[in-house]
């Protein structure tokens, strides 16, 4: 390796300069110094999210994390958003499916304030029901807008396709009659059984001494008790498809119909991983978004975009190609999407196509890793996949190692041009 490449590797975050350090009360902070910066960033989660939710109040996590700041024990919803203008700081939380994210930035000197509103926030919320209401209202502004939207209504008709009769098929922010049934009570029992400091893991970047970071989280977080937080509910399998299912959500009035058809992916931590991530680039991403956009549309001009994605997380994931169309290109478009999957699972893809790819990941990382918040995402997603601190140091390898076989034998593993959900929603 020649000296550039090696003063870059060892530039990405490693077991040498991240500070990990697990708390009694069951926080991990994770934590590395930026020497130029004079700003900090924090980033993490607590073990509470939408899998918790109810049938008849989905949206309930999703509600419960956007009222949090809305006002505490010791602050008003004014005062929260005064203390951090006043300070040119920045904190939001929001819900997904496992956990509750937050993401906060400061100036080094205000770390101390940020992670004390972030203690406030998620430990000592009181939900004032004026501030409530005004948050329902939102929320169903938001689902009604949602409802229109015809990439979105073809996103929830594909979960529900791929993940019939599991919690992946629920959408987290709820429905319209299941937000208006959640009360102020139900916000405060759900924050009372799944926040807490079990599982919760905090990742501080930028300028502040690790050592320092780790005390100071530790001084205003390491007292944080819930003897009444639950564990999170396990996860059910997933039934595969036994052959293609569709599901059209008719929209009148729409000018574009938007499609979605795929399958079960793989999971964050699987060993197909890798493999499925460089093959999808190839499929549906590189240049201008890879096959299926030079066949869907530079090619057949039947797409005003086309695309491929790979999305996995703790559990089962999704692989799947999107495509906006006009509404009566409907039927071609998914037949030529169809047949480029059917290559894709029949012929290796050419070691010029992967290489181009292999190339364009280890570029990329560090490109990710030069700001604090990129950092500290990185930090983050050690943590929640348990990839290992030397992760990053071993990245350019893996990449590498990735071989066109691996790419077409997980590629038959997980997409068959057969047996896909194909979710369309236009006029």
């Amino acid at each position: 390796m020649n000296t550039a490449a090696s003063n870059s590797k060892h530039s990405l975050p490693g077991p040498d300069d991240i500070t990990r350090v697990e708390l009694p009360n069951g926080i991990t902070v994770l934590s590395r110094a930026a020497s130029s910066s004079q700003t900090v960033v924090i980033s993490g989660y607590v073990r509470a999210g939408a899998l918790s939710d109810p049938d008849e109040k989905l949206g309930l996590a999703d509600f419960t994390a956007a009222a949090l700041m809305r006002g505490t024990e010791r602050r008003s919803f004014s005062e929260i958003y005064d203390a951090l203008e006043s300070s040119g700081a920045s904190l939001g939380i929001s819900a997904g499916v496992h956990t509750t994210s937050f993401h906060g930035k400061a100036l080094g000197e205000d770390l101390d304030l940020l992670l004390q509103l972030l203690f406030e926030a998620l430990s000592q919320p009181v939900f004032p029901p004026q501030q409530v209401e005004r948050l329902r209202s939102q929320i169903l502004t938001g689902l009604a807008i949602r409802a229109q939207d015809t990439g979105e209504m073809a996103s929830l008709a594909f979960d529900r396709i791929v993940f019939a009769g599991h919690p992946y098929g629920r959408p987290q922010d709820g429905l319209p009659e299941t937000v208006s049934r959640i009360t102020r009570e139900d916000l405060v029992a759900f924050h009372r059984s799944s926040f807490g400091p079990k599982g919760m893991v905090i990742a501080v970047v930028g300028a502040v001494d690790p050592g320092q970071a780790v005390e100071k989280v530790a001084a205003v977080l390491g007292s944080w008790e819930n003897p009444d937080q639950d564990e999170p509910p396990a996860l059910p399998p997933v039934r595969e498809l036994n052959g293609t299912v569709e599901e059209k959500v008719t929209l009148p009035g729409k000018s574009q119909a938007d499609i979605i058809l795929g399958a079960l992916g793989p999971e964050r931590r699987s060993a197909d991983y890798m493999a499925a991530s460089l093959g999808n680039n190839i499929l549906g991403q590189f240049g201008m978004m890879g096959r299926i956009g030079q066949s869907v549309r530079e090619k057949a001009g039947l797409a005003y975009y086309a695309s491929s994605s790979l999305a996995a997380g703790l559990g089962p994931g999704v692989w799947y190609v999107s495509a906006g169309v006009d509404p009566a290109n409907v039927p071609r478009a998914i037949d030529l999407i169809r047949a480029e999957i059917r290559r894709f699972v029949s012929e290796k893809v050419s070691p010029e196509e992967l290489q181009d790819s292999q190339e364009n990941y280890i570029g990329r990382l560090p490109l990710s890793l030069e700001s604090n918040a990129g950092v500290a995402s990185a930090l983050v997603k050690l943590e929640r996949y348990q990839l290992g601190l030397d992760y990053y140091r071993n990245y350019e390898q893996m990449v590498r190692s990735v071989t066109p076989e691996d790419i077409l034998e997980t590629a038959r593993r997980y997409l068959d041009p057969d047996r896909l959900a194909v979710a369309i929603a236009g006029p």
